[in-house]
C-alpha cells in the first residue's frame, strides 16, 4: 500500500479579520485620514459618472465605487517613494497614493481639502477629461493616470499588462539599495493571465519587493469568478510560487491596513514578494452609472447585501462608536469632498452656450491639434555631442574581429563605464554567452548585472520596461529568437512601444531590444522571422541593424545612449564574419539617422539592411548593373536618411528594396509605400522589392531557402528592373 502525506506550502497563507482590539488600538490621525481619503474618492467617482452621464468624458469611465477601502486600506501607510500601478479601474489607486504624497500621509478632517489637494482633484478631473492641464496632457484620460513624482507608476488599459512593468519597478528599488515597495493592483479577471503569473514566479525567483494585491470583485465584466476557475479564493496563487499571502476583506480598510502592514515588513526586509487578495465589490457596471443587476447578471439583493459593507460607512461608523466623531461631523466631510469636486469641476467646464440646460467642457482647454504626435518617441538630442565614426571612410589603426566578439566587446565596454546598464534574458549567463556567445565573459564580470531569465518573455520583457521607466537604469532585453516577441507583444508594443507618448510625452523609456534573425539555421517557421517590418510599424520604437562589426559597435552605443526603446537587430549569417574595428576604440557613435552608401551607382537605388547588403553587393556584381547599395542602418521611421535615399532616387530614379524574409510581414512593405508617396516624379517605374515567400522558413533545408531570399533572388530581382530602364541609362 502506498503511503499519502500532505504537503504544506512552503509559505503561509492567512486570513486577517480585524477585531474591536484593532480599531481601539488604531491610531485616531490614520482613521481621520482614511475617512478623509474615502470620501474624497467617493465624490470624485460620483462626479465623474455624472460628466460621463452629460455625455463628456469621451471614452469609458469605470468608476471604483464600493472598491475604495482596498485602495486606501493598502496605499496610507506608503512614502512617496514607494510605487504603485493599476488597472484600468484605477483612480480610486491613483488619487489615494497622490492624495498621499501632497498631504504627507494625514489629513485634517476639519480642513480637508488644501490648496494642494483641490489641484490634484482638478488635474485628474482634466486628464478624464482629456484636457492638456491632466497629469497626462488628456493623452492617458480614464485608463493611463500617471504621476512619478508621487510614486503613482500609472493605470493600465490591459488586463494584467501593468504588473511586469511594476515587478521592473521593485527590481530597480531592490538593485538601488533602498526599503522601497512596489504594490501592483489588478482584479479577479487578471489571475488568470499569463502576464500576472509568470511575473510572480520571478519575482518570487529573485525575491522583488513587490506586492501584488488582487482586487477580487467577483466579476470580470458580467462573468463571476466561479465561472472561470476551481480556487476562486485567488490568494491561493501564491502558493504555487512560494509567496506568502493575505486575504481580507476589502470593505474594511483597517484589516486591508494591516495585513498590508504585515506584507510590507516582508518586503522591506528583503524576504521578497507578497500576495494580498482583497474582497471588493463595485457597485457600478463594469463601466458607466448603471447597476450590474440592470444588465441581469447580478441580483439587486446582492448589490443591496454589498452596499450594507460600505467602506465608508463601516470606518465612520467604526470612528464614531470610539468617539472620534461624530455624524454630523462624518456629513461635513463628506460635503467638503463634494464640494472640492465641484469646485475643481467648474475650472474645467461651463454652460453650453448652444444647447439650454447643457454644460460643456471649455474651449480653450483642450490640447493643441499639434501636440498629437508629440512624444512618440525623443527628439534623440541625448546623442547631439557624441563623437561619431564612419568605419568605412576611417583610416587609423584597425584590428580583425568576429561580428559576435564585437557584440559581447561593445557591451563590456558600455558596462564598465556605466553602471546602469543591465542586461536580462534566457540562457544569457550560461553557455559561455548565451547560445551564439554574443555575452561572452559578461556573467563573470558582472555577475549582479546578467541577469538569466526564466521562459518568461512577458513577465522579463515588461520588467525590463519597469526598469526603464523607473529611470535608474538601462536594460537591455535579449530575446534569444525574434518571433518570441509575439509571446511578449503585449508588453513590447503596447506597454514599452506606447508608454512615452500614451502617459504624457516627456518620460524616457530607455530600454533596448536586442534580438537575432535566424534564417537558414534550420529552426522553422516559429524561429526565423525578421522583425523589422512589424517594429517599423509600431509607435515608438527606433530600430538599428548593421552590417559590419565596425558599424555594431558604433549603433550598439547609440542605442544605448538614446532615451527610446531601440530594437537592435542581429544576423546569425553575420556571426561568424570578420571585419576591421579601429584598434583600442569602442567608444564611437555611427551617426544618427545616416544610412551607408556601400556602393556608388547610376542605374538603380537599392536599399537593403542586415546580411542582404552583402547578397545585394554580390547581385550588382554578377549582373552587372549600375546599382548605388545603400545599407539603411537607421530603419525606423523618424530615423532613416530620407536625405540620402532622396538623393539616390533622383540620380537613379529606380529603386529596389532587398530583404531576406517573409513577404507579409515584410519592411519594405511600408518602406516601398513611403518612398511612393514622397518621390513618385522621380521614379521611372513602381518601386521594385525582393523578398522571401509568402510562407515562414521550413525545416527543410530546401524549403526554407525556397522561402527567403539570397543573392539569386536580388539579380532575379536587379534583371526585372533592368527591362524598366527603357534603355534611359
Amino acid at each position: 500500500m502506498s503511503e499519502h502525506q500532505s504537503l504544506l506550502p512552503s509559505e503561509p497563507w492567512i486570513q486577517l479579520t480585524t477585531t474591536p482590539e484593532d480599531w481601539r488600538a488604531a491610531d485616531p490621525s490614520l482613521l481621520a485620514t482614511m475617512l478623509g481619503q474615502l470620501h474624497l474618492i467617493r465624490a470624485f467617482e460620483e462626479a465623474v459618472l455624472e460628466l460621463a452621464g452629460e455625455g463628456l468624458v469621451h471614452g469609458p469611465a469605470h468608476s471604483s465605487i464600493g472598491q475604495e477601502g482596498g485602495a486606501v486600506g493598502s496605499v496610507i501607510g506608503l512614502s512617496s517613494t514607494d510605487g504603485v500601478n493599476g488597472t484600468h479601474r484605477g483612480h480610486h489607486q491613483f488619487l489615494a497614493k497622490v492624495i498621499n504624497h501632497v498631504s504627507g500621509g494625514k489629513l485634517d478632517l476639519a480642513n480637508l481639502v488644501t490648496p494642494e489637494l483641490a489641484v490634484v482633484l482638478r488635474k485628474t478631473h482634466a486628464e478624464i477629461l482629456g484636457l492638456e492641464e491632466g497629469y497626462c496632457a488628456g493623452r492617458g484620460g480614464s485608463m493611463h493616470l500617471q504621476n512619478f513624482e508621487a510614486g503613482a507608476l500609472g493605470t493600465n488599459a490591459i488586463v494584467g499588462g501593468g504588473v511586469p512593468l511594476a515587478a521592473g519597478n521593485a527590481w530597480a528599488q531592490k538593485r538601488a539599495g533602498t526599503k522601497d515597495v512596489t504594490i501592483t493592483y489588478f482584479g479577479d479577471g487578471a489571475t488568470n493571465i499569463g502576464s500576472v503569473l509568470e511575473t510572480m514566479n520571478l519575482a518570487s525567483a529573485w525575491k522583488l519587493p513587490l506586492c501584488f494585491f488582487i482586487e477580487n470583485n467577483l466579476y470580470a465584466v458580467s462573468t463571476h469568478v466561479n465561472e472561470v476557475t476551481g480556487e476562486p479564493r485567488l490568494s491561493a496563487r501564491a502558493l504555487g510560487f512560494g509567496i506568502p499571502s493575505w486575504r481580507v476583506d476589502g470593505m474594511d480598510p483597517l484589516a486591508v491596513y494591516l495585513a498590508t502592514q504585515e506584507a510590507e515588513k516582508r518586503m522591506r526586509a528583503g524576504a521578497g514578494p507578497t500576495v494580498i487578495e482583497a474582497e471588493v465589490y463595485r457597485y457600478f457596471h463594469q463601466n458607466g452609472p448603471f447597476p450590474g443587476s440592470a444588465f441581469g447578471y447580478r441580483s439587486k439583493d446582492e448589490e443591496a447585501q454589498w452596499r450594507s459593507r460600505d467602506p465608508l460607512l463601516r470606518v465612520a461608523n467604526e470612528m464614531i462608536a470610539l468617539g472620534l466623531i461624530d455624524q454630523a461631523g462624518v456629513d461635513a466631510v463628506r460635503a467638503q469632498a463634494v464640494e472640492a469636486n465641484k469646485v475643481a469641476i467648474s475650472h474645467l467646464i461651463e454652460a453650453n452656450p448652444e444647447i439650454a440646460g447643457k454644460r460643456r467642457i471649455r474651449p480653450e482647454l483642450w490640447p493643441d491639434k499639434s501636440f498629437v504626435d508629440f512624444g512618440v518617441r525623443g527628439d534623440a538630442s541625448e546623442l547631439n555631442d557624441v563623437r561619431t565614426l564612419e568605419p568605412l571612410t576611417y583610416s587609423g589603426e584597425t584590428k580583425t574581429i568576429k561580428f559576435v566578439d564585437a557584440v559581447a566587446s561593445v557591451l563590456d565596454r558600455r558596462m564598465e563605464l556605466e553602471e546602469d546598464i543591465i542586461i536580462l534574458g534566457e540562457d544569457i549567463h550560461r553557455l559561455n554567452g548565451g547560445t551564439n556567445g554574443a555575452t561572452k565573459g559578461l556573467s563573470k564580470k558582472y555577475p549582479d548585472r546578467i541577469l538569466g531569465t526564466p521562459i518568461s518573455e512577458n513577465a522579463f520583457a515588461g520588467l525590463g520596461g519597469g526598469m526603464a521607466l523607473d529611470g535608474r537604469y538601462r536594460p537591455v532585453v535579449e530575446f534569444m529568437y525574434p518571433d518570441f516577441m509575439w509571446v511578449a507583444a503585449d508588453q513590447v508594443f503596447n506597454q514599452i512601444g506606447k508608454a512615452r507618448h500614451m502617459f504624457g510625452g516627456q518620460n524616457p523609456v530607455p530600454l533596448v531590444l536586442r534580438t537575432k534573425v535566424a534564417m537558414g539555421s534550420g529552426y522553422g517557421s516559429q524561429h526565423l522571422m525578421d522583425p523589422a517590418g512589424i517594429f517599423a510599424t509600431a509607435p515608438g520604437w527606433r530600430i538599428v541593424a548593421a552590417s559590419t562589426p565596425a558599424e555594431y559597435i558604433g549603433l550598439m552605443n547609440a542605442a544605448l545612449k538614446l532615451n527610446d526603446p531601440v530594437l537592435v537587430l542581429e544576423h546569425v549569417d553575420l556571426y561568424q564574419e570578420t571585419g576591421e574595428i579601429p584598434e583600442s576604440d569602442l567608444d564611437y557613435f555611427i551617426p544618427f539617422g545616416k544610412a551607408n552608401i556601400r556602393r556608388v551607382g547610376s542605374q538603380v537605388t537599392i536599399l537593403t539592411y542586415l546580411s542582404m547588403v552583402k547578397h545585394s553587393l554580390n547581385a550588382v556584381e554578377q549582373t552587372g548593373i549600375d546599382g548605388e547599395v545603400i545599407d539603411l542602418r537607421w530603419l525606423d521611421r523618424a530615423s532613416l536618411d530620407w536625405e540620402t535615399i532622396e538623393a539616390s532616387i533622383r540620380k537613379t530614379n529606380n529603386v529596389v528594396i532587398v530583404e531576406q524574409g517573409a513577404r507579409g510581414t515584410s519592411y519594405g512593405a511600408w518602406l516601398s509605400d513611403e518612398i511612393q508617396r514622397r518621390f513618385f516624379d522621380w521614379l521611372d517605374q513602381p518601386v521594385a522589392r525582393v523578398t522571401g515567400g509568402e510562407a515562414s522558413p521550413s525545416i527543410s533545408k530546401v524549403l526554407e531557402r525556397a522561402a527567403i531570399a539570397g543573392t539569386e533572388e536580388v539579380v532575379a530581382g536587379l534583371e526585372a528592373v533592368r527591362i524598366g530602364f527603357g534603355g534611359a541609362k
